[in-house]
């Protein structure tokens, strides 16, 4: 689609209020491209970038801004840009095939739309997500509060795991059958912002802002950090209603992000640990200089324009079950002999895609594209109208499952009411949990569901709806 082409087809398109547009608007490009940096431990290491980073910059807007920005892309495979946990327009989405065509090798494409909402978000790509997100394609989207919460610093810190070769590179067994069927790929070498071990220098008495990026394909943190008053004010970019204490540890799935208020009031060395699975392991610490300084008062989250509440005694009501994997319950999915032959086939001729393993209610999705949205949507429902999910983990690993274009209230977990009811746009699954979901489909066009381990969802778990109107 030509630039001029693109414009005016969301000049047509409805859109979402955004209170304080911004008039002036100062285009960039971001250039995806083979680099060789020095990153997760290695001096040298060949990985994709955006703009010679990993992870890409930073990019920071106010709310109610227009992020207009165009992909350049010189990797050796198409590629696209999903903003991850933003209201945007469907045409900007970058999922191949059903709101774009893929950025083929050495073109570009436009992104251009308004920032709504102020919190933390990310971008990655859409296309071969497992491999492009592996080899260093992923960066942090920050849109800044109308009134943030006074601190001294606001850091970023995107969370990633490398699988590195006995030659220190990147092990390129994408898609392998075993990752796609059990916990997805974990790298041995965990990173923050592209560093092991990263220390960040801090004084005495002051207040930072940290926002936490899980980047991962599929590893799961469980995040503590010891010695230093900290409190949750935002979960995937909603403020909460109040600031949480840190206590004890906080798990964070792929896609996810959660925002803190720590104080540096206690000189030493403060480390953010991860327990999840075996061990322990420091991620990053905090090295606090100067004397130590008196408690101050629980910092209070932004204020923000309320999301739409959604209607649950008129709320179209849909069932996910998930199904499939490793040690599956109700067995594989089912291909026909022609099927599977033409999939090795691919495979054999160095095609990369993973095999059927999961499902979302008996069907493994394996095309996400317009032709396939017209007949195979999972629900559809008119614009402004409220939807109640309740996804059913029937398989024996976890699942975070994440909703493009909207964000939605958690109502309840195996039955038990949550009282805060938080606004989130992934949301972590255990095994055999059963989960309830509800949000207002205000934003028009056709929207993924899938698990953002990505690995799982390239083996089928993943779905659509449309929203009409």
């Amino acid at each position: 689609m030509k630039r001029r082409e693109l414009l005016q087809t969301l000049a047509c398109a409805p859109a979402l209020a955004v209170p304080h547009l911004a008039a002036a608007v100062t285009p960039r490009t971001l250039t995806a491209a083979p680099a060789t940096l020095a990153a997760a431990g290695q001096a040298s290491l060949p990985v994709w970038a955006y703009d010679g980073q990993v992870p890409g910059p930073v990019l920071r807007y106010k709310r109610g801004a227009v992020l207009d920005l165009t992909l350049h892309n010189q990797l050796p495979d198409p590629s696209t840009i999903h903003w991850h946990g933003i209201r945007l327009p469907n045409a900007m989405d970058g999922v191949p095939g059903l709101t774009q065509a893929p950025v083929a090798p050495g073109e570009r494409f436009p992104y251009r739309f308004a920032l709504p909402d102020a919190g933390t978000y990310w971008y990655h790509p859409h296309w071969g997500t497992p491999e492009q997100v592996e080899r260093g394609l992923a960066g942090a989207l920050i849109v800044e509060d109308d009134v943030p919460p006074p601190v001294d610093l606001d850091l970023v810190w995107l969370l990633d795991d490398w699988r590195l070769d006995a030659n220190g590179r990147i092990a390129e067994n994408f898609y392998n059958f075993h990752d796609v069927a059990h916990a997805g790929r974990l790298g041995q070498r965990v990173t923050v912002n592209g560093k092991v071990d990263l220390v960040q220098a801090l004084q005495s008495g002051q207040r930072i802002r940290l926002r936490l990026i899980n980047a991962a394909n599929a590893r799961i943190f469980a995040l503590s950090l010891e010695g230093l008053d900290a409190w949750l004010i935002a979960r995937d970019g909603i403020p909460a209603a109040t600031a949480v204490p840190w206590e004890g540890e906080l798990l964070l799935g792929p896609g996810m992000r959660t925002d803190f208020i720590i104080d540096a009031s206690k000189p030493g060395r403060h480390v953010l640990k991860d327990s999840y699975g075996r061990g322990e392991r420091a991620l990053a610490t905090l090295e606090v200089s100067g004397k130590a300084s008196g408690a101050r008062p629980a910092p209070q989250p932004a204020q923000r324009e309320p999301l739409p509440e959604p209607d649950l005694a008129r709320a179209l009501e849909q069932r996910m079950l998930l199904g499939g994997g490793a040690m599956s319950r109700d067995g594989w999915p089912q291909e026909s002999t022609a099927e599977r032959e033409a999939r090795r086939q691919r495979q054999i001729q160095g095609a990369r895609e993973a095999s059927p393993v999961w499902t979302i209610n008996g069907q493994a999705h394996m095309s996400h594209d317009r032709e396939h949205a017209a007949h195979a949507s999972e629900f559809r429902v008119p614009r402004g109208g409220s939807v109640r999910l309740t996804f059913e983990n029937n398989t024996a690993w976890w699942h975070p499952m994440h909703l493009h274009g909207h964000h939605f209230r958690v109502l309840s977990r195996n039955g038990a009411a949550l009282p805060e009811r938080p606004w989130r746009d992934t949301v972590l699954m255990a095994p055999r949990d059963r989960v309830e979901v509800a949000f207002v489909a205000e934003n028009p066009g056709y929207w993924l569901i899938h698990c953002h381990v990505l690995e799982h969802h390239a083996g089928g778990l993943g779905t659509m709806f449309e929203v009409q109107g």
